[in-house]
């Protein structure tokens, strides 16, 4: 018997909800004359209220560009393409499949995918499209729930979005800021760079697995076989026609891979920047598409190989198989991208930013309890505004001329920014990959809410804020260098 203790309306209706209470906010706001001056720039923060002549023009010009400019709706259709096609030739299945049942360790495969959902930040976002529907086949395929597998790969992807064990996509673009808050208010900023959190978050890394897997094989595990019965999945052994289609196509994918590499980091590379790194570069740009177009590759080799492909007909209705799952997404993500819009529009988010951060940084009580209590204040801000960019765009400019004064380094601030703004990130609703996330879950749960998603998460949250500020607090007392 399933437990409707946590049921609220379907994720759709939730985000209309949310934007309604947004659009009635910014109205009560702008009645009153809300407004905010950032001390460091001069910038005045004004709320605008959307029941405004103004707004309504505003929003009513906005409504169809507001859904087509959702940043995730355009890379989640590239992406699924090329796992419809992997997904409907069997490629996908075959591969779960040449692994013996004996040989499918529930341990191993939880393992995996807590691995290689936090190493996916190397490549942004493909971690929270691509990861999600093959972590719940790979559960269902040694017994494991379905929903388990969901989740395991979405916090991992989430939660340890900062922490990795190579230079990520968000170390650069964190550091850039950092440094130029650091210059406009002439402070010192020796250890600023890409790599001024790297021995830290290297770290954390394999902290946060730990707390992971513990949460997961302890607690999700535990709670999902005692509230729902778990599909399990007949898979007989690969025949030999499927053995040597499977064969072909991971040579096709193997071929493709190192045509990949030699494009993007020999000397000839035509995937790198114009000025040789990797940043803005055509493959971190394009890195989803490529993933995609692998996938769709083998599975086309693995389709045409097996003879369940005879013609181009068939790839097509490979690729628009995922359109069933995408049509409900397509719902949610449509009343998801008002409510961010909205958001952006009434400039709610930086004006509860800007005020919290002032309140915050009023507060003097030593180094330590400060950083503990910045922490805190990035998990909590991080409920409203996901951005870590655009958020760290205002706090670095607000906190790092202050902590100065406590002679706190800007690499330090960083650090601590990043520990709040990752930990939350699986409890937030306003989360750009949200909506996906609910969609994947409604397959298996025609019931799944957001509040039935929270009940899965929050456990991973606290553990991982706790054990995260633990390590901080031990790395502060102990002296270690936080990078290069």
């Amino acid at each position: 018997m399933k437990n409707n203790s946590w049921r609220i309306s379907h994720p759709a209706t939730l985000y209309l909800g949310l934007t309604l209470l947004v659009i009635l906010i910014s109205w009560i706001s702008e009645i009153y004359g809300l407004s905010i001056v950032m001390a460091q720039t001069g910038e005045e923060v004004r709320i605008q209220s959307l029941i405004s002549p103004e707004g309504i023009r505003w929003l009513l010009r906005h409504i169809v560009s507001n859904f087509t400019s959702f940043a995730p709706l355009g890379m989640v259709i590239v992406a699924m393409f090329g796992v419809g096609v992997a997904q409907h030739s069997g490629f996908i299945e075959a591969c779960i499949r040449k692994t013996s049942p004996k040989k499918r360790n529930p341990k191993i495969v939880i393992g995996a995918v807590i691995i290689i959902g936090l190493l996916s930040n190397v490549i942004g976002d493909a971690g929270y499209i691509i990861l999600l529907p093959i972590a719940a086949a790979l559960f269902q395929a040694c017994g494991l729930h379905p929903i388990g597998g969901i989740i395991t790969a979405y916090v991992s992807v989430a939660c340890g979005y900062s922490a990795n064990v190579v230079l990520s996509t968000m170390d650069p673009l964190l550091s850039r800021i950092t440094e130029e808050a650091a210059v406009t208010n002439e402070i010192g900023h020796n250890t600023t760079g890409p790599l001024s959190n790297y021995f830290f978050m290297f770290v954390s890394t394999f902290l946060i697995a730990t707390i992971i897997y513990f949460v997961t094989s302890k607690k999700l595990l535990f709670q999902l076989e005692k509230q729902q019965e778990i599909a399990q999945s007949s898979q007989k052994a690969l025949s030999h026609k499927e053995k040597r289609a499977l064969s072909i196509s991971l040579t096709i994918g193997l071929i493709y891979l190192i045509i990949i590499l030699l494009s993007t980091f020999s000397s000839f590379g035509i995937l790198r920047g114009v000025s040789g790194n990797l940043m803005r570069s055509p493959f971190i740009m394009g890195i989803l598409f490529l993933i995609s177009l692998g996938l769709g590759l083998m599975g086309m080799v693995y389709g045409f190989s097996s003879n369940k492909y005879r013609s181009d007909s068939d790839v097509v209705q490979g690729l628009s198989q995922p359109i069933q799952l995408l049509g409900v997404y397509f719902v949610i993500a449509f009343f998801a991208a008002q409510m961010f819009a909205c958001l952006e529009y009434s400039h709610l988010d930086r004006y509860l930013i800007i005020l919290s951060a002032n309140w915050v940084s009023s507060i003097t009580i030593g180094v330590l309890p400060t950083m503990i209590l910045f922490i805190l204040f990035s998990a909590i801000i991080n409920l409203v505004m996901v951005s870590a960019t655009t958020k760290w765009g205002i706090i670095a400019f607000l906190f790092i001329p202050i902590f100065n004064q406590l002679s706190i380094s800007p690499d330090l601030i960083q650090c601590a920014f990043r520990i709040g703004d990752s930990s939350t990130n699986a409890i937030t609703p306003f989360l750009f990959y949200m909506p996906l996330v609910l969609t994947y879950l409604l397959r298996y749960d025609r019931q799944a809410t957001y509040l039935s998603l929270l009940k899965y998460t929050y456990r991973y949250t606290i553990y991982i804020l706790i054990g995260w500020m633990s390590l901080f607090i031990v790395w502060y007392i102990t002296g270690l260098p936080l990078g290069i």
